[in-house]
């Protein structure tokens, strides 16, 4: 398959610009029947979907504060994008300026604080922080990054919506966005029906809402991501399937964590960056049923679902969201999906 079979249109008033009233407020499309067909739903509505020995699979990672506006010595406006922690005062970063920043320059923040340019590996600068640490420049002037197609500064709402409730480990630049519908009432409803939780952990980085460049999809190089899961998880994940519960994973963070400790045949602990790029043809060895957002046009997280429950079933699904004006991406509606019978099915 190539990029150009996962091409939608869709209208820009349908891109959601803040979250719902209520985190569990949003709709819920559902794929069902055989074959998998529309259907429109609650969130409220997603116990309804699940069994008692259910395993839900959430991602624990926390957004980092990792946006950071200063200028350059000579005065040009700069914009910092955090991308990953090397050290308390090493970070390597996007820069965005009207001319890249030249090693050894500083950009200077609010109130004296600065940046050193140490150099560049590849797309990214390397970046030691002059006097405070990371975490406390990120603490005193940082802001939420806000994914680019919110048309907006992020503002006090996005401090809290903008984060799961299960956040705890920061390292993100963008939020696991299927675990923001959850709250404490939906979480205590399923932990009566018996539903167990899992957490895993994957530092989504920036690298999530570039484009895929080349129609050849052979040809792209997925951007790598830092996971964790553990051995406890891997526990979790067999006590489920000896009594004969599904492995749900809340969103494709959780996804590409799990698939990945299990590239080997077996689910094993993992701890490391992972760069697979699930797509059509895609055999699943561990998860059975996902919630997900909906996912930007052309993008490797569309085609994920579409290696998931069939290229046609999503395709046609997406067609029915635009219809009937769901709310799209990070503050949008979701899906509940199960897995394709045939992995990897092109027809649907």
């Amino acid at each position: 398959m190539r990029r150009s079979d996962f091409h939608y249109d869709l209208p820009p008033e349908l891109i959601a610009q803040r979250p719902p009233a209520e985190r569990a407020g949003a709709r819920l499309l559902t794929l069902e029947g055989a074959p998998m067909l529309p259907c429109d739903r609650l969130f409220r509505d997603l116990p309804q979907l699940l069994r008692p020995n259910d395993l839900l699979v959430f991602n624990n990672t926390r957004v980092m504060r990792a946006r950071l506006f200063g200028h350059k010595e000579s005065g040009g406006r700069v914009e910092v994008l955090i991308e990953r922690l090397i050290a308390p005062d090493e970070a390597l970063a996007h820069v965005r300026a009207s001319k890249s920043p030249r090693e050894g320059s500083r950009i200077r923040l609010a109130e004296g604080a600065c940046l050193q340019v140490l150099g560049r590996e590849g797309a990214l600068f390397r970046l030691r922080a002059c006097d405070l640490g990371y975490a406390e420049l990120m603490d005193a002037y940082g802001h939420l990054p806000l994914p680019p197609y919110i048309q907006r500064p992020d503002d006090t709402t996005d401090d809290a919506r903008y984060q799961t409730l299960f956040a705890r480990h920061e390292g993100a630049v963008a939020a696991p966005t299927a675990g923001l519908h959850f709250d404490e009432a939906m979480l205590a409803r399923l932990a009566d029906m018996g539903i167990e939780r899992a957490e895993v952990t994957l530092h989504v980085g920036a690298g999530t809402f570039q484009p895929v460049r080349t129609d050849d999809l052979d040809q792209h190089q997925m951007h790598a991501e830092w996971l964790e899961v553990s051995e406890a998880v891997c526990a979790q994940v067999e006590r489920t399937r000896s009594r004969g519960g599904r492995v749900i994973a809340v969103g494709t963070t959780c996804v590409r964590s799990l698939e990945t400790a299990a590239a080997g045949g077996s689910l094993v602990p993992f701890r490391g960056e992972s760069r697979l790029f699930i797509r059509p043809g895609y055999r699943f060895r561990v998860v059975d049923a996902m919630v997900t957002n909906f996912h930007l046009p052309e993008s490797t997280l569309l085609m994920l679902v579409a290696a998931f429950s069939g290229y046609a079933s999503i395709m046609n699904a997406y067609r029915h969201a635009i219809a009937e004006g769901y709310r799209f991406f990070s503050y949008g509606d979701a899906m509940f999906l199960t897995r394709a019978e045939v992995e990897g099915d092109l027809s649907g």
